[in-house]
C-alpha cells in the first residue's frame, strides 16, 4: 500500500485541474473590471484566449478586443485579482478518494507559484488537514523554483524517518523529477488527460520513474515500487 513512502505531492495539475483556477480567476477580473468601468465580458474574452492555447499577455490581448486602453498599472491591478481573489477549486474525484483512504498517511506539498495564491488554493480545496509539510518554493524568491534543489533539500531535514523513503507525485517532467532523482527520491508522473501543460522530459534524467493518469492507482504503483527496491536491497547475513 505504499506505506513505506512518504509521499510529496505537486499541486497544479495533480491534486486538482489547473483549467479551473484559471475560470474562477478570470470570472474574478471580469467581475472586478465591470464594478470598476462598468464593462461586460472582459472574464469570457480571457477564458477564450486561454482555451485557445494562449497563457502570457491574456489581458493584454482581451483589454484591446474590447477597445479599452490598457496600461501597465491596470495589467499589474488585473494580476493581483487573479492571483488573491478565493478560488472556487475543487479536488479532481481520484485525488478526493486518494485522501479519503489514506487518512494517516504522512504526506508533504512542494509546490511553485506566488505563496498567496497557492496558499488560497491548498484552503479552497480543503488540504490542510492532509498535509504536514506544505514548501512553496517563491517564499525564497523564484529562483528557487523546481528543479531548485533547495525545497528538496529542505523537506529531506524536516521529514527524516528511519525506513521511510520519499516519493514525489507530480506533472511536469521538464523541471518536477530530475532534482529529486538525483537525490534518490522515488518519483511519479500523474499524466491527467485534463492537463493544462502536455509536455515531454528532454531526456532520461528527467523522466519519472513510474507515469500513472490517475490517484486511483497510485497505491498499486507504489506497492510495485517497494517490491522493486526491496529486491535490489542486498541481503544481510
Amino acid at each position: 500500500m505504499g506505506e513505506e513512502f512518504i509521499v510529496v505531492f505537486d499541486l497544479d495539475d495533480t491534486l486538482y485541474l489547473e483549467r479551473d483556477f484559471a475560470k474562477s480567476g478570470f470570472d474574478a477580473v471580469g467581475a472586478w473590471f465591470k464594478e470598476e468601468y462598468g464593462i461586460e465580458g472582459l472574464g469570457e474574452r480571457c477564458q477564450d484566449l486561454y482555451d485557445a492555447g494562449k497563457t502570457t499577455k491574456v489581458f493584454d490581448q482581451a483589454l484591446r478586443s474590447l477597445n479599452f486602453k490598457t496600461d501597465a498599472a491596470l495589467i499589474q491591478k488585473l494580476v493581483k485579482v487573479y492571483r488573491l481573489h478565493p478560488p472556487t477549486i475543487s479536488l479532481t474525484p481520484d485525488a478526493a478518494r486518494y485522501f479519503e483512504r489514506s487518512r494517516g498517511r504522512s504526506h508533504a506539498m512542494i509546490t511553485d507559484g506566488p505563496v498567496a495564491t497557492q496558499r488560497a488554493k491548498i484552503k479552497a480545496l480543503g488540504l490542510t488537514p492532509h498535509f504536514e509539510i506544505v514548501i512553496c518554493t517563491d517564499a525564497w524568491g523564484v529562483r528557487f523554483r523546481k528543479p531548485h534543489p533547495h525545497a528538496f533539500k529542505t523537506l529531506e531535514k524536516l521529514a527524516v524517518r528511519s525506513a521511510h523513503r520519499l516519493v514525489y507525485v507530480a506533472d511536469n517532467p521538464t523541471k518536477d523529477f530530475v532534482t529529486p532523482k538525483g537525490r534518490g527520491w522515488a518519483t511519479v508522473q500523474i499524466a491527467r488527460l485534463e492537463r493544462v501543460h502536455v509536455l515531454q522530459a528532454p531526456d532520461d534524467a528527467h523522466e519519472a520513474h513510474a507515469t500513472i493518469e490517475t490517484l486511483d492507482v497510485l497505491d498499486e504503483c507504489l506497492a510495485r515500487m517497494a517490491s522493486q527496491l526491496s529486491a535490489q536491497s542486498p541481503t544481510k547475513n
